[in-house]
């Protein structure tokens, strides 16, 4: 647990030297941006992604952290931006909110786009299975959220519910023990996608 618990005080700290330097980089105190120091600091956050957190008080510690990291990368790149356009001037943001407001036409009805890997295997849920699959689903899900440069939005008690819910409502409509589920992105939003097995 100390060991835990050390991993977790680094990832803060390493965010906490991180958010100076970039301070320091827009101040013009330093002359380039930390991208280094950042890049070490989201490998870290992957490697912590992949170690399995039983404990509730380290997993939500974890996820808040995830969260100030996302925070602060969205913060950093709206700076960027103005620093390389330079903020909009005040006539021209009063121009831009009392202008008519066009309402664009709905746009058609495209077919969704499935940006994550095609290659992805479903994982197979039967009755009593022993959590292993849970586990791998719940891990997906995180990896794609934190791939979009999102926070994961479910605990895995609240992934174990749905799927439980879900297999019901699959094994009673296609009369099937297994229910295969696969994790997918789809237009930017993380979906479960379910389908029956037959044994």
């Amino acid at each position: 647990m100390i060991k835990q618990d050390e991993e977790l005080d680094k990832l803060e700290e390493d965010l906490r030297r991180l958010k100076n330097k970039y301070d320091q980089f827009f101040a013009g105190i330093q002359k380039a941006p930390p991208l280094h120091d950042r890049r070490q600091v989201e490998v870290y956050v992957h490697e912590l992604l992949k170690l399995k957190m039983r404990d509730n008080a380290r997993r939500f510690r974890f996820n808040q952290l995830v969260s100030r990291m996302n925070q602060l990368r969205e913060l950093w790149g709206r700076r960027m931006r103005e620093r390389e356009e330079g903020p909009m001037d005040f006539r021209r943001r009063q121009a831009a909110l009392s202008g008519p407001v066009e309402v664009p036409p709905p746009p058609p009805r495209a077919v969704e786009r499935v940006t994550s890997t095609g290659a992805d295997p479903y994982v197979r849920m039967a009755p009593g299975s022993n959590g292993e699959e849970m586990k791998r689903l719940y891990d997906e899900i995180q990896k794609e959220h934190l791939k979009q440069g999102k926070q994961p939005n479910m605990t895995y008690e609240q992934l174990a519910a749905m799927i439980q819910k879900q297999s019901e409502v699959v094994r009673t409509r296609y009369q099937v023990n297994t229910v295969a589920f696969r994790v997918e992105t789809v237009d930017g939003k993380v979906k479960l996608k379910a389908k029956p097995i037959q044994d």
